[in-house]
């Protein structure tokens, strides 16, 4: 009898039925409804904290590179190069913030679990014993050796 190979569908099912790749989907929409909290935590909070201390939003903070300068109403540049230093600072601000959430919320929580998990089981930390068939193919090498003496170099037959 043969096999049934699964078709392209089957296949593409069980592609996608695997658990890393499911993982990986849940993860992805996680980190976009994550992405979006820690924006709004920057231009909601940080950014007006900023434009407090200075003159604007944070978004708005830019140098003139080569001018004059001029930009329309809606924030186009139409002469000169600006830099737009303030949006740069933004997004560093957002990633450095969720780096920390991730880490601090997420890997180091874990890292202290799976020590804990490691600490209770030491059996997974010694060396297997070997086993009872492995002792015996030992005893009858030993025992090989022995009669031929300490001066042989031949090695002991398999059986």
């Amino acid at each position: 009898m043969s096999e049934k190979k699964p078709g392209v569908l089957g296949g593409f099912k069980a592609f996608l039925m695997r658990g890393n790749v499911v993982d990986l989907a849940v993860a992805v929409v996680i980190g976009a409804a994550f992405t979006n909290i820690v924006n709004s935590v920057v231009k909601g909070l940080i950014n007006p904290v900023v434009g407090a201390f200075g003159t604007k939003d944070l978004e708005h903070y830019a140098a003139c590179l080569k001018g004059p300068c001029v930009r329309t109403a809606a924030g186009e540049v139409t002469k000169g190069v600006y830099l737009q230093w303030g949006a740069v600072l933004s997004a560093s601000l957002t990633f450095l913030i969720t780096a920390a959430v991730v880490y601090f919320l997420m890997l180091l929580p874990m890292k202290r679990w799976q020590d804990r998990q490691a600490a209770k089981s030491p059996a997974a930390s010694e060396p297997a014993e070997p086993t009872e068939i492995e002792l015996l193919a030992q005893i009858r090498d030993t025992l090989i050796e022995q009669r031929r003496g300490p001066g042989s170099d031949s090695v002991p037959a398999q059986r």
